[in-house]
Formats: C-alpha cells, sequence, structure tokens
C-alpha cells in the first residue's frame, strides 16, 4: 500500500510539473472579417486533410524589412500567406475577393507567436472566378502585398 501510495504521489507531481510548463494560451492568434468562412476550405490550415502538399508557391516572394511575404495556391483548395523572418506585432494577411474584382470582401490573418518568426494563414477560396492576395502587415501598417490572382 506505500508503494502504491508513492506511485501516486510521482504520478500527481509529475503531472503538475507538466501542466506548470504547459503555457495556458497561445499568442498567435488568427482574425478573420468580412465574410471570410463562405467557403469550402476558409476557416481551416493548409494542413487540413485533402489539402495537405497540394499547394505550390505562385510569384515571386515579397520582402520587406528583411522579412518575406509568400503565396501559395492549390486548384483543389484556395490559397493562403505565409510570413518567414517575421518580428513580433507582424501577421500574414490573406484577402479575398469572391466577385474577381480587386476590392477585398473578405480576409483572414495570423499573428507572429513570441519566438518564432513566421506564421501562415488559414486557406481562402479564390476558386471560381474569386481572387486573392497576400499581404505583410506590422504595427497596423502593410509593408509589401502580392497581386490579386
Amino acid at each position: 500500500m506505500r508503494r502504491r501510495s508513492f506511485q501516486t504521489l510521482l504520478t500527481a507531481s509529475g503531472a503538475a510539473a507538466l501542466l506548470a510548463l504547459t503555457p495556458l494560451t497561445a499568442d498567435a492568434a488568427s482574425f478573420s472579417g468580412g465574410n471570410y468562412g463562405a467557403y469550402g476550405f476558409e476557416g481551416q490550415y493548409p494542413t487540413v486533410g485533402g489539402c495537405a502538399g497540394t499547394f505550390r508557391q505562385v510569384g515571386p516572394t515579397r520582402t520587406a524589412g528583411g522579412m518575406a511575404l509568400k503565396y501559395f495556391y492549390s486548384d483543389r483548395c484556395g490559397s493562403f500567406a505565409r510570413i518567414e523572418n517575421s518580428r513580433t506585432n507582424c501577421a500574414a494577411v490573406l484577402e479575398r475577393s469572391n466577385s474577381g474584382a480587386a476590392r477585398a470582401d473578405g480576409w483572414v490573418s495570423e499573428t507572429v507567436d513570441p519566438g518564432v518568426t513566421y506564421a501562415y494563414t488559414k486557406i481562402g477560396n479564390n476558386l471560381h472566378g474569386r481572387v486573392s492576395r497576400a499581404l505583410l502587415a506590422c504595427d497596423g501598417h502593410v509593408l509589401t502585398s502580392t497581386t490579386w490572382t
């Protein structure tokens, strides 16, 4: 009985230690607006089954202040934006137009986690005549963007 109590105490202590080391919330956050989420795959990350591995980079990498902006497209799922070598207070943004005009009707963004230098957005569905573009924004200002595709 005494041995079992000791094992229980060790298990409980280990669980408490792991809980103490686990962050309660993530600092990066996904935000969206307009009619984002109205089309298939929107609201999901590009790693979702059926989409994973189908994306390819479209257009050149854009840079601003040593940070990189990349735009990826899949003819099955849509597109997403990724930023690399980024500082905090920056976000990858994907704008989507459901009419095909270069005017955003929906958008999604993802901020950079502290200690990480990249972020990528959830999927924007720019299939069937819809278009999208990627942006790198820091402190509320767009530093660079891709063209509408």
